[in-house]
């Protein structure tokens, strides 16, 4: 699995300890200065961006985190299964 730079420290021993995944965290270097494409990073924005267009996504209208994962699940789901039933060309 992968994270951001800011994802480092708890996140990484509850991933190894609780989870049992390997989460590599993806940084920049020192030395780069502006804007730099990072390996790996683009996966989590155009995941969300895929997701963002599940209407019930769209706003937060979960009242509880388990609902919400419900529906993020659900929508991975369709998005998933979508790709799955296209023909090749």
């Amino acid at each position: 699995m992968w994270a951001d730079g800011g994802c480092t420290g708890r996140l990484v021993d509850l991933a190894r300890d609780v989870l049992r995944i390997a989460l590599s965290v993806v940084k920049r270097s020192d030395d780069t200065t502006g804007f730099t494409v990072l390996p790996r990073r683009w996966l989590v924005g155009r995941t969300l961006a895929w997701l963002m267009c599940s209407r019930r996504l769209a706003r937060d209208y979960e009242g509880r985190t388990d609902r919400s994962e419900a529906v993020i699940r659900w929508s991975m789901s369709v998005i998933m299964s979508r790709r799955l039933a296209r023909r090749p060309c």
